[in-house]
């Protein structure tokens, strides 16, 4: 049996519903090998998701990845003045730019307004 400890993984959990109207911005991506490699993306990543969460009116963000490569981000925001102080961010449009040169395939940018919400959560028994 091995003596390593291994951290509890916290449970996925989508973000909540929020009162309507506000935005999704949906992002749809496949990576280059070198992304999957990691090349600093998983890095970079993780960073940009500490700072977004600095902008106001940013509600929240799911992510997934599929096995055959397609990862799609929707990103939601209370109104579009937030999605573009996000957009011209410094290190935002740093990642953007190094995207394009070394981690990114193909991506396509859907921003959708919300106009209906809700949410289910299961019981506990």
């Amino acid at each position: 049996m091995s003596d390593q400890h291994v951290a509890p993984v916290a449970p996925v959990l989508p973000v909540a519903a929020h009162e309507p109207p506000y935005y999704a911005v949906v992002f749809t991506s496949v990576r280059t090998e070198e992304a999957e490699r990691d090349g600093g993306y998983g890095s970079t990543a993780e960073r940009l998701g500490e700072l977004v969460q600095e902008i106001p009116g940013f509600l929240g963000e799911d992510s997934a990845h599929t096995p055959g490569g397609l990862a799609v981000t929707v990103a939601y925001f209370r109104d579009l003045a937030g999605i573009e102080e996000w957009r011209r961010h410094a290190a935002h449009r740093e990642a953007k730019e190094r995207g394009r040169a070394h981690w990114y395939e193909r991506y396509s940018l859907h921003i959708a307004k919300v106009e209906h919400s809700h949410g289910f959560q299961r019981a506990r028994v």
